[in-house]
């Protein structure tokens, strides 16, 4: 049975990063291999003004798969204290927590989030109903933050928890599962670490397997197409020459194992898509129990605690091929997104 699932994303237009577009993808794959039943997509409110919520990808998204999952615009304000609820605010800032609390009252059974971007709504929509959240949500996939044991408070504050430290230290006070995917170890850049979910890969060695409409997809977010016709350019010819320009590009990327995982899938070492718990797999990456805390600012402290069935955190087991494999579970998720794992 799927597990329903609600994406939060900081997909903008134009992009801020990239890799919100390949997640996109990697949600609405999943989704059409029934892996996951997603219920919805909830975009943070830019903090530029330059951006705007790429509501244009999920509408392509949905046209390519026939699908029809709905998509909300987070809060504008960041929480005031870990404990603020979605009431405090104005309606216009609700929508966001509305969005997420309509979704958890109306499914059957418990939903999944996955949190790529901002914990703002996430937060606010916990701390309104946490009942409901006991009850209905089944676990949160938080990206974000440094995996470090002991984390630095001199350290440059990660991107996403910059966004908004309260909500980020609300995370680790929810009533449901949390599985932390932080997406650095420390404030090394650019390596692959034992508690940092970071790694890359070049775009057209997985761009080359997709059908010829989904590269469409990535050649209008990626190339910086300012054509508004987004339904008319899926069907155009013209992507070849922007494709052959971002396709030797480097793409870094966070959170497709958190994606992958959710979906109640693992990686082993050669980069093949196993079901978790698969007796013989070797997986790529695992999730350990830990206890954690975090403060206001967002500084977070955590051990090993095997007790533990509430608080996971991320875990690199082979770091040398870890980018490998995840590019080639990658391109056998988006080869063909129609398809069977």
């Amino acid at each position: 049975m799927p597990v329903p699932l609600i994406h939060q994303t900081d997909l903008f237009r134009p992009y801020n990063d990239p890799d919100d577009h390949w997640d996109l993808a990697c949600v609405y794959g999943l989704a059409a291999r029934g892996l996951v039943d997603l219920q919805g997509i909830l975009i943070d409110y830019p903090a530029a003004a330059r951006f705007n919520p790429d509501v244009e990808a999920v509408a392509q998204m949905n046209y390519l798969h026939g699908s029809h999952v709905p998509v909300a615009v987070g809060s504008s304000k960041p929480l005031v204290s870990p404990g603020e609820a979605a009431s405090a605010l104005p309606q216009s800032d609700r929508g966001g927590a509305d969005f997420i609390l309509g979704i958890l009252e109306r499914s059957p059974s418990p939903v999944a989030i996955s949190i790529v971007g901002s914990c703002r709504d996430v937060a606010l929509a916990a701390n309104s109903n946490r009942e409901l959240f006991r009850a209905k949500c089944a676990a949160v996939y938080l990206n974000a933050g440094y995996g470090a044991p002991v984390l630095d408070s001199r350290w440059e504050i990660e991107y996403n928890v910059q966004r908004d430290p309260a909500a980020f230290a609300a995370m680790f006070t929810l009533p449901t599962p949390l599985f932390w995917v932080p997406c650095f170890e420390d404030i090394r850049r650019g390596i692959v670490t034992e508690r940092g979910s970071l790694w890359w890969f070049r775009q057209d060695e997985v761009l080359r397997s997709c059908r010829p409409s989904l590269r469409r997809y990535f050649a209008y977010a990626l190339g910086g197409v300012k054509d508004p016709g987004w339904l008319q350019y899926l069907h155009t010819a013209g992507p070849d020459q922007v494709l052959d320009r971002i396709g030797v590009e480097k793409r870094f990327m966070w959170s497709t194992a958190s994606l992958l995982h959710c979906a109640g899938y693992g990686v082993d070492r050669d980069g093949t898509l196993t079901l978790l718990g698969t007796p013989g797999s070797e997986e790529i990456f695992r999730f350990d129990p830990v206890a954690v805390t975090c403060t206001d600012e967002g500084i977070t402290r955590w051990e090993p605690h095997q007790g533990s069935d509430a608080r996971f955190l991320f875990r690199v087991v082979d770091q040398e091929r870890y980018p490998t494999a995840m590019t080639r579970a990658m391109r056998s998720l988006l080869s063909d997104d129609r398809g069977e794992v």
